[in-house]
């Protein structure tokens, strides 16, 4: 069954429910790249999400974005918190990327407090963001983040900015924090009022690794059974309304891609607490 289409907040763009987690070719040769497009394009998927700071990621989707025009909606990030070094490396990420204009530019990882401040206050990477969306640089702005404080914090920054999206944790592990689950629902609500994107990341999120052998390119230990990703997805996939961004590993995406056309409900949370249990998975954020 092909990945659904859903409209990208506010944009209106009818992006794949499953988005490219571009973080997976940060350290990958353009022809393993290559073959990860072609993975895309047998799945349907038009959505990218990728980042500055992501290694050589922007370089690599570059030809991509030459080969095929138009096909993707393409988000990219800055971690600059004041306007004159957002605004040189939304221009550096622009040249990188090959194109005249993003879809989405995004805040990365705005979560401490003083970050945070510095970029929301006059002078901050917020005043590059307006000022490179009304000169057709960007078409939208988001923000983006980690850790337990994230739903919270991102709930703080809608009050100071109308962002057009938001990016965040959601997993069954993370949510079982009552704080934590309070404020990501509190959040989507406002996000539903306001039409704003809603995109989830950590949907196959493990473990820490916590000195255990590293067997993925990502910073904690993804799950790596099929069983287990069609688990872990389809729960992150059943919470409607919600975009899923792909776990940051290329050997991962056939798996995760297979998963995503063969959803159709949420799995059970007893279902998924069993499988928990029998792989003592831990959270990522305390």
């Amino acid at each position: 069954m092909p990945i659904p289409l859903l409209p990208f907040g506010r944009t209106g763009h009818p992006s794949t429910r499953v988005v490219f987690g571009a973080a997976a070719l940060s350290r990958v040769t353009q022809d393993v790249a290559d073959r990860t497009l072609d993975v895309l394009l047998e799945h349907n998927i038009n959505h990218i999400d990728v980042a500055a700071s992501y290694g050589d990621a922007e370089l690599r989707v570059a030809p991509w974005l030459n080969r095929h025009p138009g096909r993707f909606f393409l988000a990219t990030k800055t971690g600059k918190r004041r306007a004159d070094e957002a605004r040189e490396e939304l221009h550096r990420s622009l040249d990188r990327l090959g194109v005249d204009h993003v879809d989405l530019w995004q805040l990365h990882n705005l979560s401490d407090p003083i970050e945070w401040d510095n970029a929301l206050s006059p002078g901050g990477a917020i005043d590059a963001a307006r000022e490179a969306r009304e000169q057709g640089l960007v078409r939208a702005i988001g923000v983006t983040g980690h850790g337990a404080q994230i739903a919270a914090t991102h709930r703080r920054s809608l009050q100071r900015f109308d962002f057009d999206s938001v990016l965040l944790p959601y997993n069954f592990t993370t949510l079982q924090s009552a704080y934590y689950r309070d404020n990501f629902y509190a959040l989507k609500a406002t996000c539903e009022e306001r039409n704003a994107a809603v995109q989830t990341i950590k949907s196959l999120a493990y473990r820490p690794w916590m000195g255990r052998e590293r067997t993925a390119t990502t910073w904690y230990q993804p799950l790596s059974e099929q069983g287990d990703i069609d688990v872990a997805l389809h729960w992150s996939l059943g919470e409607p309304g919600t975009f899923v961004i792909t776990s940051g590993d290329v050997d991962l995406l056939p798996k995760v891609l297979d998963a995503a056309e063969r959803f159709t409900t949420r799995p059970a949370d007893e279902d998924v607490q069993r499988m928990v249990e029998r792989l003592q998975m831990e959270p990522l954020f305390v």
